[in-house]
């Protein structure tokens, strides 16, 4: 898939988030990337890491907090295509992505979003 396709995908997964969750989107940066970086990886493989979200979650911020670089969620878009067979496969994954690190960005952890991805899953 050519980048400004999967660009577009990235850009329809945050347009398909509730208002609500839109609204409190401030002061962060949407990016995609091919791979991430070393330092982005922190150890893991290459191909194993979807997505980033580079910030101070809402649930840590004080009074103090202001002034600040915007937070980063970086959508990473060959490891998505390197774990799906499908098209459609991939919009899911670029869906499911973008909702796992916009949750770290409302200070959700990995552990969290598992068990709720578990119990979601038993669903459908």
């Amino acid at each position: 898939m050519d980048a400004k396709t999967f660009s577009g995908l990235v850009s329809r997964a945050l347009d398909n988030l509730p208002d609500e969750f839109l609204d409190l989107l401030e002061n962060i940066e949407i990016a995609v990337e091919d791979y991430p970086s070393l330092r982005q990886r922190h150890g893991s493989k290459r191909n194993e890491l979807l997505g980033l979200y580079e910030g101070v979650p809402l649930t840590e911020r004080d009074t103090h907090y202001g002034l600040v670089l915007p937070d980063k969620i970086t959508i990473f878009q060959k490891p998505i295509e390197a774990i799906c067979k499908t098209e459609e496969e991939i919009i899911d994954q670029v869906e499911k992505t973008v909702r796992h690190e916009i949750a770290h960005h409302f200070g959700m952890t990995d552990a969290q979003l598992d068990e709720i991805e578990q119990r979601w899953s038993k669903r459908y």
